[in-house]
């Protein structure tokens, strides 16, 4: 069934739809329908039901010709029959008979050479002014002779019965690569959206187009024009440290690398909410007005004022607003080839430095290996750190083999030999969580300026004795007694152990990886050791 044919039979059953509406007009209709309020300085505020987070469990690949043997099938990507997703999709067409609908067309990549244009199927106003605000938005002259190549069809109370059609409960995100057609239902977190559509480009970007599709930050500097590019699961301040005065954000989350540019996916920022202060974030706390959706956010009582330290609802409170509301941005988000790329990491165990430049292999190693950690006491029972492994600092939406990307971050590293690789600790120096004290921002600034700046280029380097990154002996505006995070520690004999235990850790990781990737990645690994 092609995708007009399906947007015609769902248009045939709604009582009524309405087409790209602006999002005043959308924010008009949340409120009118009950889906949300707004706040003092003009957002929509609005709640997302039963889940307010993504439901990994929940998300499908149908398995056909096309992805039997090209997706990475296991935890990420589950499989699903192509005649139940057929018999599904008809059920949730059917679902929207008698209701009143949103249609959007957007399109994601801002490199016009790999757009990908996407008609949203909404049951409400608020998740279509989501997609307006994080999808990349046409013209009205584009929008006169559009044509969609991938549907996302999104039925929140549509709720599937797992024992007739093949799901494992109620709620489901699937995709058919095939058909291009993203199908949700049971979950009203906007979040899917975006993230099918990222899993979508994950898998067409580096097949078939030699991009190489990145969850990421990138901006570019004011000055000289350079991009740098930003890789950090959660807590590592992949957000703030990209968010830099002499630096022009390109976007905070997704984005593609071909050979002459980086671009970002999408037309706007998915930002938490958590804590949220203008001290702290001053461009997403501004950008937090009116267009944009706040989501399973509390007020302060008595007021329509929002408090964004109650974590009632979830703490995964978001706000969804267009990049256009941030200051600073570069138009359109198209950067030059990195010059530099930065992984980011908390490391509670205290071991890695603060800064360290890696090598190709090293590099492919790492990015395979996505670790940060979580600290002792953010959930019970834990007493001391936690390493977190997500491959490719976004494990949840690899549709294919981590080492696919890996290879292909190799490749351009090896044709790009000016390009440098950094890995950052922004975690704890001077021991563990507990014991040692958290590097302090102005330093880690400090240290990303300066390598952004080339003073790193001409300084003196020792390698780490177990990891073998290469780090400075000197870095401006930063005690140089830092640097080697040994020296750190008073007890230089528990921080061998603990280094030990860290390399220890990513080699039993990559363990699941190793029969996907090349014997340069593998002898990448940390080398675990004893010290006198």
């Amino acid at each position: 069934m092609a995708t007009n044919t399906i947007v015609e039979k769902v248009l045939s059953k709604a009582a009524k739809a309405f087409i790209n509406l602006t999002p005043t007009e959308l924010v008009e209709h949340a409120i009118k329908n009950g889906e949300g309020v707004l706040t003092d300085t003009g957002a929509l505020m609005a709640d997302t039901g039963e889940f307010t987070g993504r439901s990994p469990k929940d998300k499908f690949c149908v398995a056909d010709a096309k992805t039997e043997n090209t997706v990475w099938w296991g935890d990420v990507n589950a499989k699903f029959e192509p005649a139940k997703f057929d018999a599904l999709l008809e059920k949730v067409i059917n679902s929207y008979a008698g209701k009143q609908i949103y249609v959007r067309d957007s399109y994601a990549c801002a490199d016009p050479r790999y757009k990908l244009n996407i008609r949203v199927i909404n049951e409400t106003a608020m998740h279509n002014l989501f997609c307006h605000n994080l999808f990349l938005r046409p013209t009205a002259e584009e929008l006169k002779t559009f044509e969609p190549e991938w549907l996302i069809i999104n039925a929140p109370s549509f709720k599937a019965d797992k024992t007739i059609d093949g799901t494992r409960q109620h709620n489901f995100t699937m995709i058919n690569f095939t058909k291009k057609i993203i199908l949700i239902g049971g979950s009203g977190y906007t979040g899917e959206m975006k993230k099918g559509i990222f899993t979508v480009l994950q898998y067409i970007l580096p097949q078939e187009k030699g991009v190489l599709s990145m969850h990421c930050s990138a901006n570019i500097g004011n000055k000289h024009g350079d991009t740098a590019i930003f890789f950090g699961l959660s807590g590592t301040g992949k957000t703030t440290l990209s968010a830099d005065p002499d630096r022009k954000l390109i976007g905070d989350d997704e984005h593609g690398w071909a050979d002459d540019s980086v671009f970002n996916f999408e037309g706007g920022c998915y930002a938490k909410c958590v804590d949220l202060t203008k001290e702290k974030e001053p461009q997403i706390f501004d950008a937090i007005r009116e267009g944009s959706l706040l989501e399973n956010t509390r007020f302060i009582p008595g007021t329509t004022t929002v408090d964004y330290a109650n974590i009632s609802v979830t703490e995964n409170t978001r706000a969804a607003y267009p990049i256009y509301l941030i200051d600073n941005i570069a138009v359109p988000s198209i950067g030059k080839a990195p010059e530099n790329i930065f992984f980011l990491t908390a490391d509670a165990f205290g071991v890695l430095p603060p800064i360290s430049k890696l090598n190709a292999g090293q590099a492919m190693y790492s990015f395979i290996s996505g670790y940060t950690a979580k600290v002792a006491g953010t959930e019970a029972g834990v007493t001391e750190p936690q390493a977190t492994f997500s491959a490719c600092f976004g494990k949840a939406f690899l549709p294919l083999h981590p080492g696919k990307y890996a290879e292909m971050l190799g490749a351009k590293l090896k044709a790009n030999p000016n390009i440098n690789v950094w890995l950052i600790n922004t975690g704890w120096t001077g021991g563990p969580y507990g014991v040692g004290s958290r590097m302090k921002l102005p330093l880690t600034r400090a240290m990303i300026t300066a390598a952004l700046n080339g003073e790193l280029n001409n300084v003196a380097y020792e390698a780490h004795p177990i990891f073998g990154y290469q780090m400075p002996t000197t870095c401006p505006n930063v005690p140089a007694e830092i640097l080697n995070p040994r020296n750190t520690w008073t007890d230089k004999d528990a921080y061998d152990a603990q280094a030990n235990k860290l390399a220890n850790m990513f080699v039993k990781n990559f363990e699941q990886y190793a029969s996907g990737v090349s014997p340069e990645i593998l002898n990448a690994a940390p080398k675990a050791q004893q010290h006198s």
